[in-house]
């Protein structure tokens, strides 16, 4: 057994010089910078970690495809992102942690590719049921930022307040609200509820109780259908935990993706003492 001293060590003083397991972030209909600014930097002493930036939506290759008339879909973002690790990552397999929208391009892509994929993280996936509630969508047509972080977070002071500024400077951008709504059209009505029994790798679900956005009730029940699924639901969580809860999700992230035996409701020794990944070759 691994000494929890050594183990502690190796946390505060890692190797400078090692390759680490690859870590993929997706996010949702908030843009990267906006989904995971309170993990990326942590997640980093742990795993190599790559951002694609598949949804960007003032970035030329989504207004590309929207002057040609075709539609931004779930499709679409799956062979962006399998075009990015194909050409500029090739390191499978790779550990995909995904939010909201992303949830389902994560999970479309560890259907269609399970030899690419080592682990899978969903965080309040969407496309788990029949009707989703998307009132960033009032917020962004309305231009208030303050109604859209009410109806994602259980506490919407826990919203750093350069992301509320960072919205209403993007609300009088008519490029970015083209390329939003675009985006949520295109990708609205897909489900992927069927494909979780199609997902092989071990897989963790995370649901707010309080999520306004996905039904935390269906996201439990649809847990059920993972072939090596792991449930979790936070209490006093909306529908941003990577944020909301980004101590306890930074630490239970990092434990699921590398530990022997992964658990969603891990020790808090196995939180603290996790150590950074290392690529055996």
């Amino acid at each position: 057994m691994r000494s929890p001293i050594k183990g502690l060590l190796e946390r505060l003083r890692p190797k400078l010089y090692a390759r680490r397991q690859p870590m993929v972030l997706l996010n949702g209909l908030a843009e990267q910078s906006e989904s995971w600014y309170r993990n990326r930097k942590f997640w980093s002493r742990y795993f190599e970690v790559h951002m694609p930036n598949i949804i960007a939506y003032e970035g030329d290759a989504l207004h590309r495809r929207i002057a040609n008339r075709e539609p931004i879909t779930v499709e679409y973002l799956v062979q962006q992102l399998h075009t990015y690790l194909d050409q500029f990552v090739q390191t499978p397999p790779y550990h995909l942690v995904s939010s909201s929208l992303g949830g389902k391009v994560a999970v479309e892509f560890a259907a269609r590719y399970p030899e690419l994929v080592g682990r899978l993280v969903l965080l309040c996936p969407s496309g788990l049921g029949d009707k989703e509630a998307l009132p960033i969508i009032e917020g962004v047509v309305g231009r208030d930022a303050q109604a859209m972080v009410r109806s994602v977070f259980h506490k919407p002071g826990r919203a750093d307040r350069d992301v509320l500024h960072y919205y209403k400077s993007k609300f009088t951008s008519r490029k970015w609200k083209t390329g939003f709504l675009k985006t949520v059209r295109g990708t609205l009505e897909h489900l992927v509820r069927e494909q979780l029994k199609k997902i092989t790798c071990p897989t963790l679900l995370v649901t707010g109780a309080g999520d306004k956005v996905c039904d935390p009730k269906m996201a439990e029940e649809a847990a059920k259908d993972l072939p090596q699924g792991h449930f979790l639901r936070l209490e006093r969580c909306g529908h941003a935990p990577q944020i909301e809860k980004h101590w306890q999700i930074n630490r239970l992230v990092v434990h699921f993706l590398s530990s022997p035996k992964p658990t969603a409701r891990p020790s808090w020794t196995q939180l603290i003492l996790a150590k950074p990944t290392r690529v055996s070759k």
